[in-house]
């Protein structure tokens, strides 16, 4: 099993194959709009306008998992996100990272990298060959780990 094989929908409801982004490092996170933690929209678009023509690719899961704190449509969301914070991102239809109906894809990224999702803005970095090499909390802030994300997109 790849992270390539997996598919998900996008916020219009449309299948995504991951196969899409097969040689770019991916950032993928479970994002919420209404938590202490959203300011950090600021720091992963800051991230993706810096490398993404380099190859990074940042995959948003918005997740009403915890608190409620994603409330409203994918559409909805989107609009929040690129009015207050002018994301630019992928952002996929939302999903929950836990339980019986958990995405098949966070249930691969937990089982690969530390388990059960404790919050919105848990963030898996995957590198260009689809390896998931590292899991950062939410009270880690994107700038905190950009050197990683700039030494994956060194490896060609």
């Amino acid at each position: 099993m790849s992270i390539y094989d997996f598919k998900v929908k996008n916020r219009e409801g449309e299948d995504v194959s991951l196969n899409k982004y097969r040689g770019k490092v991916l950032l993928i996170v479970n994002t919420a709009t209404g938590c202490g933690f959203t300011p950090q929209y600021e720091g992963l678009e800051k991230l993706y306008k810096k490398y993404h023509e380099q190859g990074l690719e940042i995959l948003d899961f918005p997740c009403d998992q915890f608190g409620h704190q994603a409330p409203g449509s994918d559409e909805e969301i989107h609009q929040f996100c690129t009015l207050k914070y002018n994301t630019t991102f992928d952002q996929l239809a939302k999903v929950e990272v836990n339980g019986d109906k958990a995405e098949p894809l966070f249930n691969y990224l937990k089982k690969e990298k530390g388990g059960f999702i404790k919050w919105n803005f848990t963030k898996f970095l995957v590198s260009r060959d689809g390896k998931i090499v590292a899991r950062f909390s939410p009270m880690t802030k994107p700038e905190k780990f950009e050197n990683k994300i700039k030494k994956l997109l060194e490896e060609k």
